[in-house]
Order: structure tokens, then sequence, then C-alpha cells
């Protein structure tokens, strides 16, 4: 039976951004059928509910073995998992985040428009990587607030800012580390 992946980019990206269409190619050599949409221009992190739309009119699947978004495209998959209808073996967020905050505080409650027990009733596996100097607040607290509420295992890199940037000239164009963690 052939294994299903979903990719998603961020923010201002598609699915030529950065790793991603490596990423593409490395899961298909190794029998994954992926799907690696462009989504629809989204600005601010209040936009998701779009994507989400855009996601459920268009979706080959509603399991999959695999799904993986870079920054705000892991946003989008925890809201996914939000919904009754989606679930997935294993999700792995790069430089994700749940709190858009240049001042970010922890607090007890899950951020609105994510339900924490669904996603974990959804999804069993959790993969969270984020590097220590992140410019856009897609950093350490991020992924170590994620873990907190869902499990799992957060990766911290040294030095890899977003994981790929246009802003800041970063191209990002293989992620070998992440390919690894997607075959396990």
């Amino acid at each position: 039976m052939t294994k299903k992946a979903a990719l998603f980019h961020g923010l201002g990206g598609s699915d030529q951004s950065f790793w991603l269409p490596w990423l593409k190619a490395s899961l298909e050599t190794q029998g994954f059928d992926v799907w690696a949409p462009t989504l629809p221009a989204c600005d601010q992190f209040s936009d998701l509910n779009l994507w989400v739309d855009d996601v459920i009119a268009s979706t080959p699947y509603q399991f999959f073995d695999l799904m993986v978004g870079h920054s705000a495209g892991g946003s989008l998959i925890l809201r996914l998992l939000s919904r009754q209808d989606f679930s997935a073996n294993h999700i792995i967020s790069v430089a994700g985040f749940v709190k858009p905050s240049i001042e970010m505080t922890y607090d007890t409650t899950y951020p609105n428009g994510f339900n924490i027990a669904r996603i974990k009733k959804n999804c069993p596996n959790f993969t969270f990587i984020h590097s220590d100097d992140d410019p856009w607040d897609c950093d350490v607290k991020q992924g170590e607030f994620m873990r907190q509420y869902l499990g799992g295992t957060l990766i911290v890199k040294t030095g890899d800012g977003h994981f790929g940037s246009d802003y800041y000239q970063q191209p990002y164009k293989t992620f070998p580390m992440l390919l690894s963690h997607c075959l396990l």
C-alpha cells in the first residue's frame, strides 16, 4: 500500500519554495504519493482559515501517513487536525508557530482555532524542528510550547534561521535531516 504525504509551504510561498520540491522528489523515490499544493495568497496568521477551506476543497485524502509544514504550513496542519475529518500518522512542523506575537507570552490555554484534544486524537506522532536564531519568532519557544501540549520530539538546530527565506536570502534547497525524520 502506498504511503500518502502532504507538504505545505508557509506564508508567501508555493510548492516550489526552498526545500519543498527536493523533499517531494525524495519522498516519491521512497514510494510516497506526495500532495504539495500551492495555497492561495495569505499575509497573516488570521488568514489560515482560507487555507483550511482550500485544502478541504482540493485534498485527495483525509488521512495522510505524513504531513510536513514549513512555518504557517505547520500551523495549517494543526488547524486541519483540529477537525474531525482529518488525521495523520506523523506530522513534522518546521519553524512552525501557534502563537504569533513579537512578545510571546505563554499561558495555560492553547491558542484559539486549535483543538488540542482532537489534534492528539487525530495524530499520534509529532516532530517540531526549530532553529535557535529564527528571525520571525518561529523559534525554540514555539517548538517547546507545541511539544509541551502535544508531546513528540523537539529538534533544535543551531544557526539555521527559518530553514528558508527569500527576505533573509537563505535558499535552503535541500534538507537531508528532515528527510531522515520523514522516513522514521
